[in-house]
């Protein structure tokens, strides 16, 4: 990697003896950027100083809770009103509408057409 970037995404679990890996993800970071981690004894890191935040995001699998959604969904009892559908190439564009409070409501991203 050559330049900084805006996210860095850790998704695998993070053993002790991998700390100063995941730490380092920091410096990968440009300031006012973000590293997001998924290991649930690990917070995520972070530099003030430089305006990186450290996001930690955990999920919970529960599959009688998605049969129960899907159901709900299937009957016609939930309902999600989704205002705008938009490609995953249009993001950028996406993030920075939403930046501006242009954004209203539920946002699908799809996969880019090929």
């Amino acid at each position: 990697m050559t330049e900084p970037v805006d996210i860095a995404l850790s998704l695998a679990p993070v053993a002790p003896a991998e700390l100063p890996e995941l730490a380092a993800l920091v410096t990968l970071v440009r300031p006012g950027g973000v590293v997001v981690n998924t290991t649930v004894w690990m917070p995520a890191p972070g530099d003030e100083e430089r305006g990186v935040r450290g996001i930690d995001l955990l999920v919970r699998s529960d599959a009688d809770q998605l049969v129960k959604l899907v159901a709900l969904i299937v009957g016609g009892e939930l309902r999600v009103a989704v205002t705008e559908r938009v490609a995953l190439t249009e993001l950028p564009a996406l993030h920075s509408r939403a930046a501006e409070g242009a954004v209203h409501g539920k946002v699908v991203v799809v996969p880019s057409a090929a």
